[in-house]
């Protein structure tokens, strides 16, 4: 569906950093014939032997040596119009790939904008390298212009963060922070670049494995051995796949063991959806303790967790006072947590552990814990099929949107959700086909990811549809790249579910105090705004519009912007006996 930026660069005005034959003749003719490099040009080749791509950023004085740099590279700069949604597209790229998105900012203000996208990368587990630069070492401890302790700053919201304190350090200190990024649990790592190190000259060799990967094997046979004796005593058990569990390199030794299992099993929302067994799939679970799912969970007398972060569904609220089997299966220990405490982890590669655990023989499962999963599993399907049957004139039934989309989608389309009251509704009864076709922030449930990533998803996936979503709130959020995007020939359709309002704070504002407040936006024209940056836009005024707008808009040659109107005012479904304290 996204064309990639190196194909539409003579469709779009010209890219300063396209690299005509010309181009790169004169850069080499001006390069000394020596071994020795900048610090910038290092680290630009030790990202080109690490295999990125594309770099998202914008330039500024302290950090002009890496733009200029990738000059030379033919790795692809994407000049954005906001660090943060500079971090946000680096992390889609960590998502998908598995490997580092990288994002690029100048000092002071520049990196304290990555800090949003740098927290939500590491909480919901996605590898990104942010490289931020520093004023001169001279100046470290003065007080001028864009002087920043952002090691500081960083270390709350990464899994490393270190400058690189003179020119003998960046190698280490770059590669370290990618196996931080990339290894265990991934996360965000920042680089702190001072502008006098970028300018250094170094003699070191840019693909001598800098942040190469480390081999992880299974869990610890005794481990291993613990888990199958209490896996025999379990009568209820049911499986709870989390976040990691649906990296794609997973796919097939997820499915072979929950299939040869026979064992039911729920999803997060970022977790693994239908594909995986779709007949033992009972539906997800996350923020209300009222899904069809929730009701085995608490019928369970085991819970198997695989690449579960506590984040994504809060223990003290499905795990409480319950006195049953947790075995956690993941690539760290879990945190000590009195709603959360495994009597077994295997802690190892989770593809190996997943093939480890398919030799284990599986638990007899008691025949009304069976007939429980048929009839969660019914329910999810049912409300989900209501959605074909609600029609009429805007605004329209969130049920009908969900409907109208899923039914376009296809197994090659990636769909990019941000958050709000949409969220809610197309994590519910959406369905996936693969690994990591939903992408959505279930950790820190961050605002205004949805446009971004669909961006980055149509780099990472040139050619296949993507398709987004928010509300009308969390869109202005980061719509300013949409100019990026038409710059940059990328094709996707985003859907603003629109109510006017921050509408996830208001029905929870609702039920909690009986009134609301801070909630109410005001309107703005979804077509004009698109038209304004070159993309397409629609507005929907009946139900009966969308299928064809969609599939109209799924064939356009930029971005387009669809407007629905929402109604919302069923929203107090959503949390139908849910626990007051986990109202947020």
């Amino acid at each position: 569906m996204t064309t990639s930026a190196r194909q539409t660069h003579s469709r779009a005005p010209q890219n300063p950093n396209s690299r005509s034959p010309g181009r790169l003749a004169a850069a080499d003719a001006k390069r000394p014939l020596s071994s020795t490099m900048t610090g910038a040009e290092f680290l630009v080749k030790a990202l080109e032997a690490h295999g990125v791509t594309h770099v998202f950023g914008i330039p500024g004085a302290k950090v002009d040596s890496v733009f200029t740099a990738l000059l030379d590279s033919p790795i692809e700069l994407v000049l954005c119009r906001h660090e943060q949604n500079a971090a946000f597209m680096a992390q889609a790229f960590g998502r998908l790939t598995g490997r580092i998105g990288v994002c690029l900012a100048t000092s002071g203000p520049g990196v304290t904008n990555l800090v949003t996208g740098l927290a939500t990368a590491t909480t919901e587990g996605d590898p990104v390298l942010a490289i931020g630069g520093e004023v001169p070492l001279d100046d470290r401890f003065k007080q001028t212009h864009q002087s920043l302790d952002a090691i500081s700053l960083m270390a709350p919201v990464t899994r490393f963060a270190q400058s690189a304190l003179s020119i003998h350090d960046l190698p280490e200190v770059l590669g370290n922070a990618i196996r931080a990024a990339e290894q265990g649990r991934p996360g965000a790592a920042f680089l702190g670049l001072p502008k006098d190190v970028g300018l250094a000259e170094i003699d070191a060799d840019p693909a001598a494995g800098w942040g190469q990967p480390t081999l992880q094997g299974p869990c610890h046979p005794r481990a291993l051995s613990r888990a199958a004796e209490l896996l025999q005593r379990l009568q209820r058990p049911l499986l709870l796949l989390g976040m990691q569990a649906s990296a794609p390199p997973l796919s097939e030794a997820l499915k072979a063991y929950v299939r040869r299992s026979g064992l039911s099993y729920c999803a997060t929302f970022q977790g693994p959806g239908g594909w995986v067994a779709p007949g033992q799939y009972v539906g997800r679970v996350g923020l209300f303790r009222n899904q069809p799912a929730d009701a085995l969970l608490n019928a369970a007398d085991g819970v198997i967790c695989i690449g579960f972060d506590p984040v994504e569904y809060d223990p003290s609220l499905w795990n409480t006072a319950q006195r049953r089997v947790i075995v956690n299966v993941d690539v760290q220990a879990a945190d000590q947590d009195r709603a959360f405490l495994p009597q077994v982890e295997l802690i190892g590669d989770l593809q190996e552990t997943l093939t480890a655990l398919a030799s284990l023989p599986s638990p007899t499962v008691a025949s009304d814990f069976r007939q429980l999963q048929e009839a969660s599993a019914a329910e999810v399907q049912a409300t989900a099929a209501e959605g074909l049957s609600m029609g009429g004139a805007a605004p329209v039934h969130p049920l009908r949107l969900v409907h109208e989309i899923s039914a376009v989608v296809t197994p090659e389309t990636t769909l990019c959700l941000d958050v709000g009251s949409h969220y809610i509704w197309m994590n519910r009864y959406a369905q996936a086909e693969r690994a990591r076709q939903v992408l959505v922030s279930n950790g820190q449930q961050t605002l205004g990811v949805a446009l971004p990533w669909a961006m980055a998803a149509g780099m990472v996936r040139p050619g296949s549809p993507v398709i987004s979503v928010s509300g009308d709130g969390g869109f202005l959020f980061t719509a300013t790249e949409l100019e990026t995007a038409v710059r940059m020939g990328s094709r996707f359709v985003h859907v603003i579910w629109n109510s006017h309002s921050y509408n996830m704070v208001e029905f929870q504002e609702q039920a909690h105090y009986g009134r609301v407040s801070g909630i109410q936006l005001g309107d703005y024209d979804v077509v004009k705004f698109a038209e304004a940056f070159g993309a397409k836009g629609y507005a929907i005024a009946n139900a009966d519009e969308l299928g064809p707008v969609l599939r109209e808009a799924l064939q356009q040659p930029v971005p387009v912007l669809i407007n629905v109107p929402v109604d919302y005012s069923e929203n107090l479904r959503l949390m139908q006996e849910v626990h007051q304290q986990f109202i947020h």
